[in-house]
């Protein structure tokens, strides 16, 4: 660790400085590396983000030890830190960048996938009286790290080193961390991930179906259907938790999707938006600029220029 790092670890508490370490040990280069245990993620990034990166992000604890970043969920903007936490409830489309980030300070996180089943298994011996009353609000959440979360993480990634701990200790230290979220601030909304027909759960199906089926035409009375809502009910409780109507969120899903296949070399703007659903060529390219700001074409040769800088700016 050189001088200029050192100093900055030196006014932070402990815990949190010790899990930076762990991360850096973990984590050679910039990148995103997946550890030994499945649903376990590090990432590092050692420059602020220039634009913002666009994807679909599942629910998922996202910690970070140094740095910090933003995310936009439609016009919803979320911060975190070395102080808060961010929560994903259901799957969502958002808009992020890291915005504190150096060599000599890289940003450094720690992601965990959140398993809906887990989280019931776990509900029934933390609440065995009944789940906390459901609660509505953002797919994304945002709450203050407590140092029990922190030491809990660092000793989880601390056990990768060996085969064996990584294996039969891991998931004690996951379980650990699910029940601290499941009896702190954000208890009541990751709860609702692991409970049966929880309005939350009905939003994450219909969710799941658009992921599956963006490319289709829909209407939302049959979304409404097939998660037993009533089509204003369903209307309402969407945009609740995604911050978009239905429709709003599969055009979204239809964008992220195009740009995919126009930078992966594969499709031209033409083929790709047809690709994705669109029918007409003129709407697609007026939703691409209302949506990133830029034409299909422009955009695609833009972030190809800089490729080199895509897989980090990607980062949880």
């Amino acid at each position: 660790m050189n001088v200029e790092h050192g100093l900055e670890n030196a006014g932070r508490n402990p815990a949190m400085a010790s899990l930076a370490e762990r991360i850096e040990r973990f984590t050679p280069h910039d990148g995103h590396f997946e550890l030994r245990v499945p649903g376990l993620h590090l990432y590092r990034i050692s420059k602020a983000s220039e634009e913002l990166h666009h994807g679909v992000q599942k629910p998922g604890l996202c910690l970070v030890a140094q740095g910090a970043k933003v995310v936009l969920l439609e016009k919803e903007l979320f911060e975190y830190d070395d102080k808060r936490f961010l929560v994903y409830a259901v799957d969502v489309p958002v808009a992020s960048k890291v915005i504190r980030a150096s060599r000599d300070f890289p940003y450094l996180s720690f992601r965990m996938d959140l398993d809906p089943q887990r989280i019931t298994e776990l509900l029934t011996r933390i609440h065995p009286h009944g789940v906390p009353c459901p609660v509505d609000g953002l797919a994304i959440s945002v709450a203050p790290i407590e140092p029990e979360m922190v030491e809990t993480v660092s000793r989880l990634i601390g056990l990768m080193a060996n085969p064996a701990d990584a294996q039969f200790l891991a998931p004690l230290a996951m379980d650990e961390i699910l029940i601290r979220l499941l009896r702190g601030p954000l208890g009541a909304r990751v709860a609702q991930i692991g409970t049966e027909n929880s309005r939350l759960q009905r939003v994450g199906k219909a969710v799941s179906w658009l992921k599956d089926n963006f490319d289709q035409a829909v209407e939302v009375d049959t979304l409404a259907n097939m998660v037993h809502m009533s089509g204003t009910t369903f209307h309402q409780h969407f945009k609740s938790v995604t911050s978009m109507s239905p429709l709003q969120f599969q055009k979204v899903l239809r964008l992220q999707e195009a740009r995919r296949l126009m930078l992966s070399g594969r499709l031209d703007a033409g083929m790709a938006s047809r690709k994705v659903g669109y029918a007409s060529a003129s709407q697609f390219s007026r939703e691409y600029v209302r949506h990133f700001g830029v034409s299909p074409v422009r955009d695609v040769s833009r972030l190809l220029e800089r490729a080199s800088d895509a897989g980090v700016s990607a980062a949880i």
